[in-house]
Parts: C-alpha cells; structure tokens; sequence
C-alpha cells in the first residue's frame, strides 16, 4: 500500500509539474505575441512617417523642378522670339536690297537694249561701208590691172616672192645682229651662257666591256680549270655568276658577265686559282670569298678617296660603296669615277664662278653618275635612279635634281643641274677621254653626212675632224647668204635630235659662186 501511495504520489507531482510548466509556456508565447505586435505597430507608425516624409519632399522636388522648367521654357522662348524679330529684321533688309538691285537690273537691262539699238544700227552701218569699201577696192584693181598689164595672181605671186625674200634677208639680218650682239656682250654674259647654252651639248654614251680574258701558262691548266665533268667551272660559276668560256683559243679563258664587280671578282679568283694550282671547289669557295672581301673592301676605300679628292664632307656609306663600285665601269674607255672626280671639280669651279654653292656644285658633279651602279638592279635612266637613291639617304633637293637633271630627263629647278651637264661635256669632250670601235665612229660619220644630204640644195656633204665638224657645200642657185645661216642652225638641231655623241659638232655651210668669162 506504500508503495501505490508513493506511485501516485509522483504521478500527481508530474502532472502538475507538466500543467504549470504549460501555464508558463503559455504565458511566455502570450508575452512574446504582444512585444511582436508592439513592434510591428512601431515599425508600421515609422514607415508612415517616412513615406509621409518622403512624400513631401519629393513634391517640394518636384515643384522646384517645375519651376526650374518653366523658368528654361520661358528663356528659351525669349531667346527664341529674339531670334525671330533679327531674322525678320534680316529678312526686311534683304528684301529691300533685293528691290533695290532689281530696279538697277530694270535699269541696266534698258540700258543694254538701247545699246544693243545703237549697235545694230552702227553695223548696219559698216556693212553698207564695207560694201561700198569692196566695190571701190575691185575698181581700184581693175584700174591696177589695166595700167600694169598684169593679172592679180601674177601680181600677187611677185609680191609674196618679194616679201619671202625681205623676209628672209630681214631674218638673216637679224640672226647675225644677235650673234654679233651676244659675242660682243660675250663677257657680260659669260655666265649665263656657260649655263644654258652649253648643256646643249651634254651626252649620255654607255659603252662597257662586258667580258676578261685572262692568259693561262698552258694548255694543261685548261683541263684542271674545267675539272672532272666540269665540276670545277660549275662551282666557279655558282659561286662568282660569272659565265666561264673555255673555246679553242689557245692558252686563254673568257669570263663574261654584265657586272663588272662580279667580272672583277671572277678575274681574281681565277687569277688567284691559277697562280695556286690548287683547283677544286672547296678551294674555289674558299678563293672566291677570300676574293669578295677585298674586293668589297677596295670598293669602300675607292669611294673615301673619291670623297676626300673633292674636299666633301664624309658621305653615308650606302653612298661610298656605290662610288666605289664605278671604279670597275667605263663609258667610251673613260673610268666612270675618275670622270665623276673630274665633273665634280668643273662643276665646282664654274659654280664659284657664278657665285653659287661650291659644295652642292660638287657634291652633284661626284654624285651624278652614281645610278650607273645600280642600273643593272633597277629599272630607269642611270639619272633619275641615283637621283632616287641619294634622295632615300637624305641629299638636299638641290643635289637631286642636279643628279636628275643633268641628261634633261627632268627640268633643272636648280642652276646646279646646268652646271653638272656642262662639266660633264666638257670631261667627256675634252682629247684623250674618250674612244670608240671604229664601227661605232663609222656609223656616227655616215649618219652626219646622211643628216646634211637630207637638206634641200646641199651638193655634198663631208664629216671631217674625226665626225667633230660636218661641212656643207651648197648650190648657190637655190641657197642664198641669208638662207646659210637658216640651214645651219637647222642642221646643228637635226643632230642634236637624231644623233648621241660625245662633246660637240660644228656645222659649216659653205657657199661658192663662180663666175667664169672667155677672153677671145
């Protein structure tokens, strides 16, 4: 019984120990309920607030900008009214400049056809005159007719034949009065003349020899220069692009080539080759490199010598290598750099006599021929070529076009280009700097006398002091003293067009009249 009590006891404690744990559960959640609703009511009350504030500061944002905008609106329409009145303004001024030139117009254009009245009546007028002129002028010419027993055509034909001849008696005249004027201002004009009239004369003649033989101790060096299956001249040729002739010439090798630095370096190594007698291509290489060197190296001391001879400044050295490079060309058996030193001091010299820049004289005068070192690699006149190049490494506009210039394929803007082709004439002109095949000097003597027979009233025709003169015998029946001089300058013009040659040719018309009598 105890222990029921007991059990009962605890069963009862543990119920209502549960009961006020769910009362207070209860209280708690009841609590916790109201607190959240307080809350919930404050944050409500403060969001009103907020919106209600943020409300009225939006109106008041808004209204400013209402009245910011009207405010704008209310400039720009002012503005805008005040650019109408000006342009109204405007408007009213050029619609009475515009009536106002409108009643000069009315005015002008009454004027004109008043004066267009007055000269169709002064036209009508001169026709009825020139009618009147015509009738009276006949009358005078049938009068003439009837008095000179002449007809008009024979009239007319004796007077142009009389005019013709005045005319050129007149022109005769006058050519020797201005070559007598010039000779006797000779040395008033010395210097203008030493520039325009000799370039008339400046040439361009290219004449290379394209091929070197070289002399060999005998025939059996022949066979080793060939080699096995003629690997030996393949590697030669490979090696130099230089063609190897071997024919049946005795003791000879022909090599052949259009650049003469490599025909240069060909005929080194060959030399070098022979002299060896060590001929296979490893050696070959070895020579032919060895051979390059020097060869490039001669090229740039050339090219420094050259400058230093002129007395110039130093040159780039794309500029010393190409001067160097024309130690190895000829034009006429003339070394193009020893011609192209010479140039440079006659340009010099003729520069400083006119009072212009010797160092541009010179420095145009060295570098005129520059382009024929790269002719072979670009297309064009050897001028206008170096005159592209030397532009590339920063030479003055003078010195171009006094390269470019100097043959006449482009106009000289500057006197330096005049001065260069005349030092160039006279270089190539003077005795001893030039040769020729004699099938060329034929050729140029056959063309000479074929040029002064082609001439009306030429009787013969003789090229004399080696094609430097051309003498012309001319009937005198049909070639007066006056048409002489005619027919020289037209002779001297037809060879400057037709013909290329070195320094100049004088032309001599020569006319004889022989009167022979009979003493009975």
């Amino acid at each position: 019984m105890t222990y029921l009590a007991d059990s009962l006891l605890e069963g009862a404690a543990f119920l209502a120990g549960g009961l006020l744990g769910y009362g207070v559960w209860r209280w708690k959640e009841r609590q916790l309920l109201e607190a959240l609703e307080l809350r919930s009511k404050a944050i409500t009350e403060n969001a009103q607030r907020d919106a209600e504030s943020i409300t009225r500061q939006a109106k008041v944002q808004a209204n400013e900008e209402i009245l910011r905008i009207k405010t704008e609106l209310e400039q720009t329409y002012a503005a805008r009214r005040q650019e109408l009145l000006e342009l109204e303004q405007r408007l009213n001024h050029r619609d009475s400049l515009i009536n106002r030139q409108l009643e000069g117009l009315v005015a002008q254009e009454k004027s004109l056809h008043e004066q267009q009245n007055q000269l169709r009546e002064k036209e009508d007028s001169v026709v009825t005159t020139r009618h009147d002129l015509a009738v009276q002028v006949q009358a005078c010419r049938d009068r003439l007719v009837q008095i000179a027993h002449l007809s008009e055509a024979t009239a007319k034909e004796q007077l142009l034949r009389e005019v013709e001849q005045q005319t050129l008696r007149e022109a005769g005249d006058l050519s020797r009065n201005i070559l007598d004027t010039a000779r006797s201002k000779a040395e008033n004009e010395a210097r203008r003349i030493i520039s325009v009239a000799i370039q008339r004369y400046a040439g361009d003649h290219a004449f290379e020899t394209t091929t070197a033989t070289i002399t060999l101790p005998n025939e059996e060096i022949k066979g080793r220069i060939i080699g096995r299956e003629g690997r030996n001249i393949r590697a030669f040729e490979a090696n130099t692009g230089v063609t190897v002739l071997i024919d049946d010439t005795p003791n000879a090798v022909v090599l052949s080539s259009f650049d003469p630095v490599r025909r240069q370096i060909a005929y080194e190594a060959m030399q070098s080759l022979i002299l060896d007698g060590r001929i296979h291509p490893t050696r070959i290489e070895e020579v032919v490199c060895k051979v390059k060197a020097d060869i490039e190296a001669a090229i740039i001391r050339a090219g420094e010598e050259a400058v230093f001879k002129t007395g110039l400044p130093p040159m780039p050295q794309e500029l010393v290598k190409l001067l160097g490079r024309l130690k190895f060309r000829y034009s006429f058996s003339q070394n193009i750099l020893d011609h192209s030193i010479e140039v440079a001091h006659l340009a010099g010299m003729m520069a400083a006599e006119l009072g212009l820049d010797v160092a541009i004289a010179k420095r145009s005068g060295l570098l005129h021929d520059i382009g024929k070192a790269v002719n072979h690699e670009v297309e064009g006149a050897h001028a206008i070529v170096g005159a592209d190049f030397i532009k590339r490494y920063g030479e003055n506009d003078a010195v171009v076009n006094g390269v470019a210039s100097h043959h006449g394929e482009v106009p000289a803007t500057f006197p330096y280009g005049v001065l260069v082709s005349a030092a160039d004439a006279i270089s190539a002109s003077r005795p001893g700097a030039r040769s020729e095949t004699m099938t060329t000097y034929i050729k140029r003597l056959e063309d000479l006398e074929r040029i002064g027979l082609s001439f009306n009233g030429v009787e013969k025709c003789f090229a004399v002091q080696a094609g430097r003169e051309l003498r012309l015998m001319v009937l005198p029946d049909q070639i007066n003293d006056e048409q002489s001089y005619s027919l020289a300058r037209n002779v001297a013009r037809k060879i400057e067009e037709d013909l290329q040659y070195p320094g100049q040719i004088r032309v001599t018309v020569i006319r004889e009249t022989r009167c022979v009598e009979f003493a009975k």
